[in-house]
């Protein structure tokens, strides 16, 4: 998970047709077949996955399986080549999977065309996920599905060029102000202070800290154009402006955590996601993660990134798939899926049983508090996509005219 949760792979039209051909024919389920098991017998469904990879997949797997023993249905998972593309065609073609992940970024969309089923009001627990995750999957004052895990970010400073600077656990920075005079003083001839993401992923979390965001809570309002915003992405362009600061691709690098385990810069502002590839690709960096520094009025603030497990409207087996949900979001398998991917739980009374097994990750779970998540609003994704070339120009671009074009185009949208 390096922009958000994961990278997918996209599959190319004959990816794609064998993809489909091996769930059964050229959708996920045979028609004839799905009749009469829906009128009587076992249940059998069809489950797509955008697997991380291996372990992802052979976690899930494992579940539906335990799933299928106990419940006597079956569950067959996909793992998906170009989930938004599958996911495309088979509500196109009235034949989707029955259970599948639906990213928050994407949910919206999905939600307004009718293509999901909205369980998520009545099902039972429902109020142990964390706020902020039902939030991102709430269409129209409606839950619609369960957040299935979540990520969000922190700021991870190598331990090694922390000493090297003279600081200490006592500098560690609470506010922004700390924040920019600690990158100024890590920042070297060979080594920047900060790795910042050049996306509204990263950067928009100081939008959080300002007080501010894309939206209102609800997204029925668009809200870019704000004192808060401004504030935020002039902080930004100051920690650019004087060096401290430099994106991925100043660094010759593809993202800002190869940055970080390159040892170009000191510091970074990453998910937890990072843990895996520092532990693979850069074993021998010692770094410790805290939680972001708060915004100029003492507000907290971090993204989340998370995925719903959806149902499909037009899905045969809906109480098989429900089913199927609420064994895979037992606190049980979420933690066990922590353990095999990295990803945390999303059911609040599994928080202690996960610092406990995790005790690094302590400053990532709680920002749950106060995390947001993705912006809610269908169609919007080429809106998000001007607003992050926008943010790639700084710090030479004038932050309010960014912030004006966000706001004109996202209410073009909102508006529809």
């Amino acid at each position: 998970m390096r922009s958000q949760r994961m990278s997918w792979a996209v599959g190319g039209v004959a990816v794609l047709s064998l993809s489909l051909s091996a769930c059964g024919g050229s959708g996920f389920d045979d028609t004839d077949t799905a009749d009469s098991q829906a009128s009587s017998g076992p249940a059998s469904i069809k489950v797509l996955i955008a697997s991380s990879g291996d372990a992802e997949t052979k976690a899930v797997t494992d579940a539906s399986g335990a799933w299928a023993a106990r419940s006597g249905n079956k569950a067959t998972v996909s793992q998906a080549q170009d989930i938004g593309q599958q996911l495309g065609q088979g509500f196109a073609s009235n034949n989707p999977p029955d259970v599948f992940y639906v990213d928050a970024a994407r949910f919206a969309t999905y939600a307004s065309a009718g293509s999901l089923e909205p369980y998520g009001d009545s099902f039972e627990g429902k109020d142990d996920f964390y706020p902020a995750l039902r939030q991102a999957f709430t269409h129209d004052s409606e839950l619609y599905c369960v957040p299935k895990d979540f990520s969000t970010l922190g700021l991870q400073i190598n331990t090694a060029a922390w000493s090297k600077a003279g600081l200490t656990d006592a500098d560690y920075p609470t506010t922004w102000e700390e924040l920019a005079a600690v990158a100024k003083k890590l920042t070297t001839g060979k080594r920047v202070g900060l790795a910042l993401g050049d996306t509204r992923d990263r950067i928009g979390a100081f939008m959080v800290e300002a007080g501010g965001w894309v939206t209102n809570k609800d997204a029925t309002k668009v809200t870019a154009d704000s004192p808060e915003n401004l504030k935020a992405l002039k902080f930004v362009r100051s920690l650019l402006a004087d060096g401290s600061a430099k994106y991925p691709k100043q660094l010759d690098s593809g993202w800002p955590g190869e940055a970080f385990g390159k040892q170009k810069a000191a510091m970074t502002i990453e998910g937890n996601w990072i843990a895996g590839a520092m532990k693979s690709d850069y074993p021998d960096v010692t770094y410790k993660t805290v939680p972001l520094p708060a915004g100029p009025a003492g507000t907290k603030g971090t993204l989340a990134f998370t995925q719903c497990w959806g149902v499909a409207a037009k899905s045969r087996h809906k109480a098989a798939a429900i089913d199927f949900v609420k064994a895979m979001t037992t606190k049980d398998n979420q933690l066990t899926f922590a353990e095999a991917i990295g990803v945390m739980p999303s059911r609040q009374s599994a928080q202690a049983d996960y610092v406990a097994r995790f005790p690094q990750d302590k400053a990532f779970i709680d920002g749950a508090a106060y995390a947001q998540a993705p912006v809610n609003v269908a169609k919007i994704d080429q809106v998000l996509a001007d607003f992050d070339t926008g943010l790639q120009s700084l710090p030479g671009a004038d932050p309010r005219q960014i912030l004006k074009r966000l706001q004109k185009n996202a209410q073009a949208v909102v508006g529809q």
